[in-house]
């Protein structure tokens, strides 16, 4: 048979196409490209998808495994050349199983190929079941070594002896593990039946010596019971005794009480009859007390009582002047102080210097002009002159008298702005007022609170005149007790009353009393013994009910020697049948054994092959175990002793042998099985699987580029 391509839509794999020549196939690609997987889809396509098996902690099963990451349906299918056939095989799922629709066709005319079935699909094309397939044809890495199972065993039996190949020693083998089972198989066969009979039989009688040594055992108890409850009953008769005299010894104690109880209740009444009623106590005590907590009350007001208000503070400016007329004094000064501004008149330097000039040019006049006019103009010219001195005299008086008012109102001010002189008049009378409010509104509570602690002043003495407050509470307290007396006499009278009705008389005990149990736990022991007692007898009729429906004890014993009987016989069949089938397994050991050695001499020589002649002894084991022996040994090691690729080297060998004895038509396929050999022995090894492909196909996958490059 021989792989065209495959197209899968298969764990990672989504519609994705592995294309393959005939001969030697090297399937290069890196970790997780899918290599493995395409390998897994191979092995499904040919021999289906067993959707049985279920997921555990250790692996996952295949149709969880290998479910598209796509979330598609699984499906794919294999083009491939069979006896000279071109076909196609396609799987694809049905509702939710997997792969659960199968078709083969051939692929250039679509005719149907009907021997080719879904379940024998593998099996046809390859000539081996699935089994031998993956343990011969099929090589992995994770399981080079190769293990038995029935389907492989059989092959090679059939393949390298000359044996009876009818199926004739497996007919056999099987008719006598049938008889076998017939005897003895799980609790269906003959002997565990007569087994299970046995053991009922003996159980029963084993259950009826129980049984009876039981009820000796329960009548025994059962009169211990009996005299434990009349001792029990013996000594609640002395309780009962001993608690009537405990009784009357109460009773009396009672009617004592009662007597001083009365003895007080009278002596208090005497006293009581002499004091104001309770009413009226009460009623002075509660208006003292209300007059005293309003006298605390007063004095917690008048410790809350604000200090009185404090006076003002008088500025300088406004000392000596009522409070009222400070805004007036302050308008009338600003006023003042606006007006007090400079005379125009011209600054006195300008009025001498004209004087001068007047002066100077009068007598100019006077000189160049004649005598006579010269003297008669003199006086009219010095008169200018004159007017200018007392001008500048007059404004220079006006103007200190301005300096010594405005230094005046300066000093009273505190050399304030006189726009801030109203402002500090009015913050001043506003002062005041805020004063006056303060004192007025202190006076009044003052007031108040005096007027109030005179009138409670007033009230507590014309309460106190008759009695104190101490004095009414000891009215109060003296009918108190009165009111405790008369209760305490009324308890008396009715404890004693009780009493009286709950005394009883009591015989004394028929015999001697030992126990020192309270009454209570009297009864209780009295309760469970009873308990016990019916249990007892309860217990007694069971066991001679089970006993009765056990059957008789001589019947029984009859049976037994019977089944015992036939067991005997039936051991003896057993152990024939054991030879027989020793004796048949011992010949087909031996049938067994003649296999060994031609896939031996073909692994020894595959491995020599690989090992560039230094291995040339290897024998297997009938568990397909191996053993191989260097040049420089002088004895067979098993794999512990050898490194992990020359284990691997020679399950390889191995593997090689057995696929050429069972699988001779079918692909070889390697899925990085090479991944620990060194490049001398993965030269030779690509070498024996070149010429493996001569006459099959063969597919390597690997994650490395040394295949290719040797």
């Amino acid at each position: 048979m021989r792989i065209y391509s495959m197209t899968a839509t298969f764990g990672k794999l989504e519609h994705e196409t592995l294309t393959l020549q005939p001969g030697f196939n090297i399937i290069e690609a890196p970790n997780e490209w899918g290599k493995s997987t395409w390998c897994a889809f191979l092995v499904t396509m040919l021999y289906g998808l067993d959707t049985r098996v279920k997921t555990t902690k250790a692996a996952l099963a295949d149709k969880e495994r290998y479910a598209p990451w796509s979330g598609s349906p699984m499906s794919g299918r294999i083009d491939l050349c069979w006896n000279g056939r071109d076909i196609t095989i396609e799987r694809s799922s049905k509702g939710r199983t997997p792969l659960g629709i199968f078709r083969a066709y051939e692929t250039a005319t679509g005719l149907e190929v009907p021997e080719l079935t879904a379940a024998n699909c593998g099996q046809t094309l390859l000539g081996v079941e699935r089994s031998v397939f993956t343990r011969a044809g099929f090589l992995r890495f994770s399981d080079l070594p190769v293990t038995q199972d029935d389907a492989l065993r059989h092959r090679l039996n059939a393949l390298v002896t000359t044996g009876d190949e009818s199926g004739a020693a497996e007919a056999l083998g099987q008719k006598l593990r049938d008889l076998k089972n017939h005897c003895r198989y799980n609790r269906s066969g003959l002997l565990p039946q007569a087994e299970s009979q046995r053991a009922q039989l003996e159980a029963k009688l084993r259950d009826i010596d129980e049984l009876n040594a039981q009820s000796e055992r329960l009548r025994k108890r059962h009169g211990e019971v009996e005299q434990w409850i009349a001792q029990l009953e013996n000594h609640k008769a002395a309780l009962h005794y001993a608690a009537a005299k405990d009784d009357a010894q109460r009773v009396e104690a009672a009617a004592a009480a009662q007597d001083a109880a009365l003895e007080r209740y009278q002596q208090l009444s005497r006293i009581c009859a002499e004091l104001p009623d309770r009413q009226e106590a009460q009623q002075a005590v509660r208006t003292l007390e209300a007059i005293r907590q309003e006298r605390d009350s007063l004095q917690m007001e008048e410790q809350m009582l604000p200090k009185a208000p404090e006076l003002p503070h008088i500025p300088d400016c406004f000392r000596g002047i009522r409070p009222e007329d400070a805004v007036a004094q302050a308008e009338a000064d600003r006023a003042a102080m606006t007006a007090l501004s400079e005379p125009k008149t011209p600054p006195l330097a300008l009025l001498y210097v004209l004087a001068i000039v007047i002066a100077v040019a009068a007598i100019a006049v006077a000189v160049m002009s004649r005598p006579m006019y010269g003297a008669m103009l003199l006086p009219l010219c010095l008169i200018p002159a004159i007017l200018a001195l007392m001008m500048g005299h007059a404004y220079k008086t006006r103007l200190a008298e301005i300096h010594a008012t405005r230094a005046a109102l300066c000093r009273r001010y505190g050399n304030q702005d006189p726009r801030e002189w109203i402002t500090e008049a009015l913050s001043y009378e506003t002062a005041w007022q805020n004063y006056r409010w303060q004192l007025s509104d202190y006076n009044t509570q003052r007031g108040d609170l005096d007027s109030r602690r005179e009138k409670l002043q007033q009230r507590m003495e014309a309460c106190s005149s008759s009695r104190s407050l101490n004095d009414w509470q000891t009215v109060i307290s003296n009918w108190d007790a009165l009111s405790d007396a008369h209760r305490t006499l009324q308890q008396a009278e009715s404890h004693l009353n009780t009493l009286r009705s709950m005394a009883k008389a009591a015989c004394a005990p028929a015999m001697q009393d030992t126990l020192t149990h309270t009454e209570s736990e009297t009864n209780r022991l009295l309760s469970d013994a009873a308990y016990e007692q019916r249990q007892l007898q309860r217990k007694l009729g069971q066991c001679i009910g089970q006993m009765e429906s056990l059957g008789s004890v001589d019947v029984l014993r009859r049976e037994l020697d019977d089944v015992q009987r036939r067991i005997h016989a039936l051991e003896q069949t057993y152990t024939a049948l054991e030879y027989a089938q020793n004796a048949l397994a011992a010949a087909r050991q031996e049938l067994q054994r003649r296999f060994a050695p031609r896939i031996t001499k073909r692994a020894q020589e595959l491995f020599t092959q690989l090992t560039g002649g230094r291995y040339d002894r290897l024998t297997l084991g009938q568990d397909l175990s191996v053993q191989a022996g260097a040049q420089n040994e002088d004895t067979l090691r098993s794999q512990q002793w050898r490194s992990d690729g020359t284990i691997d080297q020679l399950y390889l060998a191995l593997r090689l042998a057995v696929a050429q004895e069972l699988t001779p038509e079918a692909p070889l396929i390697l899925d990085d099985a090479l991944v620990r050999f060194d490049d001398t022995r993965l030269a030779a090894a690509l070498q024996i699987l070149r010429q493996e492909s001569e006459t099959k196909q063969v597919l390597l996958f690997t994650c490395q580029g040394r295949e290719k490059n040797l």
